[in-house]
């Protein structure tokens, strides 16, 4: 990897990336960024609303977000014992509610939002949540330069249905909030990104030279790998799998294949079958599988369903691989969900009845959340740390909350309860919980994400290079690209070579070689043993690096950069490699998700699936849980 200066990169200069404790800026809180260049402002990009400072408007900080400082370190110190037996309460609010939702993410938003219309708009809700902003992973992140606003996806991408067709509850949920998955092309710019495909980078550290070709999976393969930097006995092994159509499992009949298939990942089939040269692995670094699995952890049947090369000669037996039916990318990725959610929840919040357009610069109070008069409520900064029940879990009629909260502790009374967080922090916080029921929410091991996002001065060096995405395997982000341009309602983002576009970057840092919960569980501490510092060094490194050939300067061309970390990332999904054939109903989500009392469970890992209409969907199964049991007095 070439040494770079900190001059050389342009860590010195006085850039947007301000140092963050406890999500409350410690620098300057101004969003100016410096004025652009006349030719370089984008007309059509609408100004932010009102001028406000990111002391009190989250989506505007920038620096470490996601899992930042200050948000985490009270769960874990429930997760250390720290909150159990007889507990000093710096507050007992008095509060008492219908309600309490632990998580506002999209399925504590929604469990919410089905449980007042149920029961009406009158019922008290509280919900609770660690961060400083609602959304949980579907993190709305801001830029504002030149009198223009630039918006990118911080945590959860797109309404996608990849696996899972959305049910009738997911898609009515959308409808009453006024989207219409199906515009997608109606939105989406391609134009603006007209002859820029797929680029991949190959690095002299495991191949033969650093350089960056252009046209991957559209130019014939063999083209590719011509112009690749490649050993000669390398570039014949990966043209010969990826053109060849040779049945590699000739002995076994169709259900056989897919047998044997499911019980070996991708890296050994493609070395003991497919016969590929070791030295080709790194060319496979990069390649995820569902949950962001590696090819040493990912089932190879699994590859055969995403298209991997090396199986076009061979008849499988499986499940037809099911198409999306709906995919809409939202410029602030699922945030836009996230901000209707609120708009019905607490209209006080932001301006009248809003809908997927006009929410896309609506201007939202964060002041106004967590009002005394309302109905619903959102109280942020607020890690809960303990939900029991007041009396025999069978004869209780009120559940107590506490939440730390800047250093103090304070409790709050509900009917009932829901919890929309991890299940790894459930089994922490609520004392009582059966053995089985314990063990059945600590079985998964949560997926470790960083979305990066990088307000750049320009284009100008995708353009010269011919890409608007790169895979880079073995980097530190093993994938970039310009986020797509979308305009909804108000929202435009400069299209022009010259203008101010946003870069994000993709970290998956599991380790392989070691089984896949574990590679996990190192990915999680390496990213929370990271500084800030020490990721925009590797950012503007990447960058210069892969983009050098276009002129790229790390030193002018960064003019903001936000790092959204998210340890405990995706919700665990299993695969025939790490994980025992279940029965059905008794996987560890469905054993996990069990009402206890007058608590019940939604969320991501309830579903097994990290996907925002699972979230929706055990939103709703929540609430029918606590509705069937709620005893009311």
């Amino acid at each position: 990897m070439p040494t770079f200066t900190d001059r050389e990169l342009g860590l010195d200069r006085p850039i947007d990336r301000r140092d963050f404790l406890g999500g409350v800026a410690l620098g300057a809180a101004g969003l100016a960024l410096g004025a652009a260049r006349a030719d370089e402002r984008g007309p059509a990009t609408a100004p932010p609303p009102s001028p406000r400072s990111a002391a009190d408007y989250p989506p505007a900080r920038t620096g470490l977000r996601g899992q930042y400082p200050g948000s985490f370190e009270d769960a874990h110190r429930a997760r250390d014992g720290a909150f159990s037996g007889e507990l000093a309460l710096d507050d007992d609010t008095g509060e008492r509610y219908d309600l309490v939702v632990v998580g506002a993410g999209i399925s504590g938003l929604a469990a919410a939002h089905f449980y007042r219309r149920l029961l009406g708009e009158g019922e008290r809700i509280l919900i609770l949540d660690n961060h400083d902003d609602f959304g949980g992973h579907a993190k709305r992140n801001e830029f504002h330069h030149g009198g223009q606003t630039y918006l990118a996806a911080g945590g959860t991408l797109d309404i996608d249905t990849p696996y899972f067709p959305y049910s009738y509850t997911a898609r009515a949920l959308l409808a009453e909030l006024g989207i219409d998955a199906g515009s997608y092309a109606r939105h989406l710019d391609p134009a603006a990104r007209a002859g820029l495909g797929e680029g991949f980078y190959f690095d002299r550290e495991h191949f033969a030279g650093d350089r960056l070709v252009a046209g991957y999976g559209e130019r014939p393969w063999p083209d590719f790998f011509a112009a690749a930097p490649l050993d000669r006995h390398v570039r014949e092994s990966l043209t010969r799998l990826y053109t060849a159509r040779v049945d590699l499992l000739p002995a076994l009949d169709p259900p056989a294949k897919a047998e044997r298939l499911k019980r070996i990942s991708y890296q050994t089939f493609l070395l003991e079958h497919a016969g590929l040269d070791p030295r080709a692995l790194p060319f496979f670094a990069g390649h995820a599988g569902r949950n962001n699995k590696r090819i040493d952890t990912c089932p190879a049947l699994e590859a055969a369903r995403n298209g991997w090369p090396g199986f076009a000669g061979m008849a499988i037996d499986d499940e037809p691989v099911v198409e999306p039916e709906l995919f809409f990318h939202f410029p602030d990725g699922n945030a836009t969900i996230a901000r209707l959610l609120v708009n019905r929840l607490v209209p006080a919040a932001a301006p009248g009845a809003l809908d997927m357009e006009s929410v896309a610069l609506a201007p939202f109070d964060y002041g106004r959340l967590d009002q005394p008069e309302a109905a619903t409520r959102i109280r942020l900064e607020s890690t809960v740390v303990r939900v029991a029940h007041a009396g025999p879990v069978d004869r209780a009629r009120a559940v107590e909350v506490v939440y730390a909260r800047r250093g103090r502790c304070a409790r709050v009374h509900a009917r009932n309860v829901l919890l929309a967080c991890h299940n790894n922090i459930i089994r922490h916080i609520v004392p009582g919980l059966p053995p089985a029921q314990q063990a059945a929410l600590g079985y998964a091991s949560k997926v470790p994400m960083q979305y990066t996002n990088v307000l750049l001065r320009d284009r100008r060096a995708f353009q010269r290079l011919g890409v608007g995405s790169v895979q880079v395997p073995n980097g530190y982000h093993t994938w970039f690209g310009l986020v797509p341009p979308v305009s909804l309602g108000a929202y435009r983002p400069p299209t022009g070579v010259g203008d101010p576009v946003v870069v994000q970057l993709v970290r998956n840092p599991n380790r392989p070689g070691l089984p896949r919960k574990e590679q996990q569980r190192l990915g999680r501490a390496d990213m929370l043993a990271t500084p800030f510092e020490a990721i925009e060094r590797e950012v503007r490194a990447e960058l210069a690096r892969v983009l050098g050939a276009g002129g790229f300067d790390p030193v002018a061309d960064v003019l903001a950069l936000t790092v959204n970390r998210w340890p405990h990332g995706y919700a665990y999904t299993y695969d025939t490699l790490a994980d025992p054939d279940f029965a059905d109903g008794e996987q560890p989500h469905v054993r996990g998700r069990q009402r206890y009392g007058r608590i019940s469970i939604a969320n991501a890992d309830a579903g097994a699936a990290a996907f925002t209409n699972t979230a929706i969907d055990q939103a709703e199964r929540a609430v029918q849980d606590l509705l069937a049991a709620r005893g009311w007095t």
